[in-house]
């Protein structure tokens, strides 16, 4: 599941813009306590908490560590609070939050498979700013790293990104060329938001790769089992 946009830390944020947002902290809560068992892995692909420091989001991360299961977390556009891999694992270890890992340059194994991923960009036009090209390949550059340490040690990769690979009529070909090198078959993605911009995104198998939605407002905060 992904954007969970937990704001126990910062209260006064706010979903409301949005349909289908009311009471979804309790609703996580309900939901991943009935379906998660504590031997379970869950992948939450970025926009976890508003705070803008680890501090700040420390009740967000807090929240999350007591729920069951083991949680792989990668970042989204709104997790301002993402610094360096040693930084947020030095963190987590001296919060006692034992149960939340780092999804960057990396993988995870779980039974014969890869959790991969990056937060990915968005779809940049023909006239990118330089900037944007700079992130998008530096993403890209993450992205292939995972699947290679994951295929390094023969597992199959499965990819998670925050932004959508493509959406609508905007494709992004970079991080789309490393998904088709490598013959990922399952892609998940959230980011996306209200009836809307579900409608515009690409669900099932596209060009031999299956995508997937998990934006937590589209699975109405219930988290979708994928193993």
């Amino acid at each position: 599941m992904g954007d969970l946009h937990l704001s126990f830390g910062v209260p006064g944020k706010t979903m409301k813009i949005f349909s289908g947002w009311d009471n979804y902290q309790e609703l996580i809560e309900k939901n991943w306590l009935e379906l998660i068992q504590p031997d379970d892995v869950i992948v939450l692909a970025g926009d976890i908490s508003w705070g803008m420091s680890l501090l700040q989001a420390s009740a967000d991360f807090d929240f999350i560590n007591r729920l069951p299961g083991k949680k792989i977390i990668i970042k989204g556009n709104h997790d301002y609070w993402w610094t360096t891999m040693k930084k947020m694992e030095d963190f987590m270890e001296s919060s006692g939050f034992d149960t939340i890992k780092i999804l960057h340059n990396n993988h995870f194994s779980y039974e014969g498979f890869g959790i991969c991923g990056t937060r990915g960009w968005v779809n940049v036009p023909g006239e990118a700013q330089a900037q944007d090209t700079k992130i998008l390949m530096r993403e890209v550059q993450r992205l292939e790293m995972s699947i290679k340490s994951a295929l390094a040690e023969n597992l199959t990769p499965i990819v998670f990104l925050h932004y959508p690979p493509i959406f609508g009529s905007s494709f992004n070909y970079d991080i789309l060329e490393v998904l088709y090198r490598y013959r990922i078959q399952d892609c998940y993605y959230g980011h996306i938001h209200g009836r809307t911009g579900h409608n515009m995104c690409v669900q099932g198998v596209y060009d031999d790769i299956n995508f997937h939605l998990i934006s937590g407002d589209y699975l109405q905060f219930v988290p979708q089992k994928i193993l």
